[in-house]
């Protein structure tokens, strides 16, 4: 008899070294019975909670093969199978290895998926040897069957093959209806509705009749599997134990194979935060954390980890108090034994420029305090925020790495823009051409071969763009492209009004070509901000060459040249991460909340838990950054201009006693190189010279 098929491996608990909470996480999922909700605050320790659960159901005699557990990415599956091991190899001995190598059902929804596909094949109508097209696959096959059905050349600009993907995809996670999904996300492209539907109908054929099946099938077919009585009970019966990790980011379908899964409950643990999650334009939704309880026929017992490892206790109580103004959670506090004396800055600048210098010098001073830079992080709710931070750290030569998008130059509708001040600058820059003129419809690489060889001819003149003939596909967009190159050639409008003329030619452009148009047009907002502080278009251009992004770029994604770098990121990259210092850009209102999610209850109270996810990344350090006047795009007659920022909702003025509240660059700075608090007693001297002369 092998090890895995002896009776009892064990009967020691593998629970050295946890605390309390994490103790009884751990007693409570080994003991079985109906399900279990373990709330995981942040920095609670809770990967190493959830490898004890399963070593403990090992050690406990359940055989590894009739458990299924499921994580949010491959490298999470393997992290948590590596300690699995090690904490069993301390109760069980060698004999753990083998216990665990036939830990054979622990990997992502999607990859488990697959497996469960393959072997149901038969059962469900697929050739079991299907082939998987990823997201670059599937938007082709779906751009084909658009082109055959004669969307690609309607008289209005069709959704582009992106689009239409990211549309069909909200469908199929979020349970709504096409409507819904196009209202809620994609409201530039409810006009479409009947014909994205006849298209999502084609594209399924076209799968189908290829023998494909794109990731989101991966989920769907499964879901659709659990609700077939049959085999949802063959399925569910082969696993004793379902863990999942990160619940609180799942979506409807992932929800609907759990319950399908084990309708009773039985054996099913879920871990997760609800104050964490994030990822609704995912589809993630954090009902399903929140309505867990109620799930089964029987409710769930709850366990929290409140006592958290990574944050000093002021940083603790901050983050507590935003979130504790959620309209719905689960109660629960974080605490820990890292006392300090120093709370979290929120610190007022009186612009964005100044928000950027303050970081910098911080960043600096604690570097000269022995503080690595890779031990400090940049945070930032949309990637464009850290547009001028970038130009600012590659101004005073500080190394850093951005995650969460491309760096603001290297974004790829950025350059786009970039492309027609360069051609209007120089018309014999092929490069700049190529890429400018591939953005029309209709225009290849041979087209663009043919007008830049024009221009030569005609020595550079763009005249030679008013008598070149363009592709009959082209002839639609081609006016408007000419009418932009003689302004720019004229230098009419002035500088730099005439970047203004250039963005809004190439808004329609963005929408075509990117599916995310409406998070991507706020970096070319801020490259408009940039540019004012120039004189001229060749100013402009000739700066950014001698300051060039391309060495930014170098500096910032290979730290080859400095094993030290500052790491920059958007709030969502940053999850599951922590730093010595951490800095928040923009904590006001526009920003977090966004704009552009205030729309709802539900919008407002996700971006409530991004500030609580940001908060609590810091280790040591947090400084909230709110600056006082903010550039904004006009969404009246006003147009785009400078506004005055209020510092965000999430941080009421009864909150306020929870922070060290300073200004920069007014305030004395402290030893530390950060401003120093306000004074408590604060002296009116304007209302002493008003009364000088009386």
């Amino acid at each position: 008899m092998s090890a895995i098929d002896s009776p009892r491996a064990a009967a020691a608990h593998p629970l050295a070294g946890l605390n309390d909470e994490q103790r009884a996480a751990v007693e409570a999922a080994a003991d079985g019975g109906g399900p279990l909700l373990v709330i995981a605050g942040a920095g609670s320790g809770k990967t190493n909670t959830l490898a004890h659960m399963v070593a403990a159901l090992i050690a406990r005699g359940t055989d590894p093969r009739r458990l299924l557990l499921l994580t949010f990415s491959r490298r999470a599956a393997t992290e948590m199978t590596r300690r699995v091991e090690r904490i069993a190899r301390e109760v069980m001995g060698e004999q753990a290895r083998v216990m665990t190598e036939a830990l054979q059902w622990a990997g992502t929804f999607h990859g488990i998926g697959a497996r469960l596909l393959r072997e149901q094949a038969g059962m469900i109508g697929l050739d079991p040897a299907f082939t998987i097209h990823d997201r670059e696959d599937s938007a082709d096959l779906m751009n084909l069957v658009r082109h055959e059905l004669g969307f690609s050349s309607t008289e209005k600009r069709f959704p582009a093959k992106g689009t239409c993907l990211a549309i069909y995809s909200r469908v199929v996670n979020s349970g709504c209806t096409l409507g819904e999904a196009l209202g809620q996300a994609f409201p530039w492209c409810a006009g479409w509705e009947a014909e994205l539907k006849t298209l999502f109908g084609a594209y399924v054929g076209a799968k189908q009749r290829q023998n494909v099946l794109d990731y989101d099938d991966l989920l769907l077919y499964w879901a659709q599997m659990m609700a077939e009585p049959a085999l949802a009970e063959e399925i569910g019966a082969a696993f004793d134990h379902v863990l999942v990790d990160e619940y609180q980011d799942t979506n409807r379908l992932q929800e609907t194979i759990l319950l399908g899964l084990k309708p009773t409950g039985d054996g099913v643990v879920v871990v997760g935060d609800d104050a964490q999650s994030i990822y609704s334009f995912r589809a993630a939704t954090v009902r399903n954390i929140l309505d867990f309880p109620t799930r089964f026929p029987q409710p769930a017992r709850q366990v929290t980890l409140a006592r958290n490892y990574r944050s000093t206790m002021p940083i603790l109580a901050a983050a507590n108090s935003v979130i504790g103004l959620a309209r719905e959670r689960f109660t629960k506090d974080l605490w820990t034994d890292r006392q300090s004396g120093e709370k979290p800055r929120l610190v007022t600048v009186r612009a964005e420029s100044e928000q950027a210098s303050y970081v910098a010098e911080t960043v600096l001073a604690n570097r000269e305090a022995g503080m690595a830079l890779k031990q400090q992080a940049v945070l930032f709710r949309t990637s464009h925020h850290s547009g001028p931070l970038e130009f600012e750290l590659t101004r005073r030569n500080i190394p850093f790495v951005k995650f969460g998008g491309l760096k603001f130059l290297d974004a790829a509708h950025v350059k786009d823009v970039l492309a027609m001040l360069r051609f209007a600058e120089n018309p014999r820059d092929r490069v700049a051409a190529f890429r400018l003129l591939q953005l029309i419809p209709g225009v290849g690489s041979s087209t663009a071969a043919k007008l830049s060889d024009a221009v030569d001819a005609a020595g550079g003149s763009l005249a030679a763009v008013e008598t070149f003939s363009p592709p009959a596909r082209s002839a639609q967009d081609w006016p408007a492209f000419v009418a932009l190159v003689r302004t720019l050639a004229a230098r009419q409008a002035g500088w730099p009004t005439e970047l203004e003329q250039v963005r809004l030619w190439y808004e329609p452009h963005l929408e075509r070509i990117h599916e995310d148009a409406r998070l991507r047009m706020p970096d070319l907002l801020q490259l408009e901000q940039i540019a004012a502080g120039y004189p001229s278009r060749e100013r402009f251009l000739t700066e950014l060459t001698l300051d060039p992004p391309d060495a930014t770029s170098d500096e910032a994604d290979v730290p080859l040249k400095d094993e030290d770098y500052l790491i920059l990121s958007t709030i969502h990259s940053a999850k599951g991460q922590e730093w010595k210092s951490v800095f928040l850009l923009n904590t006001v209102d526009g920003c977090i909340p966004s704009d552009l999610a205030t729309g709802t209850t539900a919008e407002i109270e996700e971006e409530r838990r991004l500030l609580y996810v940001a908060m609590t990344r810091a280790r040591d350090q947090l400084h909230l950054v709110v600056p006082q006047r903010f550039y904004v795009h006009g969404q009246s007659a006003k147009g785009d201009r400078h506004v005055y920022a209020s510092r965000t909702r999430f941080i009421p003025a009864g909150l306020l006693n929870q922070f060290e509240v300073c200004t920069w660059p007014t305030a004395t700075r402290s030893a530390s190189g950060g401003p120093r608090p306000q004074p408590a007693v604060q002296v009116d001297i304007a209302a002493r010279m008003r009364t000088m002369w009386s």
